[in-house]
């Protein structure tokens, strides 16, 4: 969306506004560039805290701001509320960079610390998975951080919220990142949505 000014923050609420969905005491909502801030706020915890992401270095909210903006052009980014706070957002992007898979996708998710098992994830899977379907996405991909032994800074969670939301295990890359002098796993889950 190239708008200026108070023209863009009025087509940007006016999407907000209309694109609001309720899944019970939770709203989920398109992302706006000026969720930037609080959504970074839920991620730099998992960058500092835990092995979840690979990434090391918390990003400034100006690049974490030209990530939304960048995703939004055309991939789905959302947030859930609850209360009028973000509790969690969700997105999907690029699978592979090549013309055969664009009906490929591949999922993030962060949910804020204090509200996992609240129902935050799976009512952004649904609506991510909605909106992607209704794009023509058949294939769903989510690569995930895995170890074989849970410690204090990565368990089997998210690969267990995955398996809830339908989710099967198809890959396994050993040892292919290390944070925290520790070495780690990612694995790739798929889900058929189309």
């Amino acid at each position: 969306m190239k708008c200026h000014g108070g023209i863009a923050v009025a087509l940007l609420l006016l999407i907000c506004f209309k694109e609001v969905r309720s899944d019970g005491n939770i709203k989920i909502r398109t992302a706006t560039p000026f969720d930037a801030e609080e959504l970074l706020g839920i991620y730099s915890y998992y960058i500092v805290n835990t092995a979840v992401t690979y990434e090391l270095e918390v990003p400034s909210a100006e690049d974490f701001r030209r990530r939304i903006e960048k995703t939004l052009k055309k991939y789905p980014y959302i947030v859930a509320e609850r209360d009028g706070r973000i509790t969690g957002y969700a997105y999907a992007g690029v699978f592979k960079d090549r013309a055969a898979y664009e009906r490929s996708a591949e999922t993030s998710i962060y949910v804020d610390v204090n509200e996992k098992r609240q129902g935050t994830g799976t009512a952004l899977y649904r609506e991510l998975e909605k909106r992607l379907a209704d794009m023509g996405i058949r294939n769903a991909y989510a690569c995930i951080a895995s170890t074989d032994n849970d410690d204090e800074y990565l368990n089997h969670d998210s690969i267990r919220f995955h398996e809830k939301q339908g989710y099967t295990l198809v890959g396994k890359f050993h040892k292919c990142a290390e944070k925290f002098g520790r070495e780690y796993d990612m694995v790739w889950m798929e889900k058929i949505i189309g």
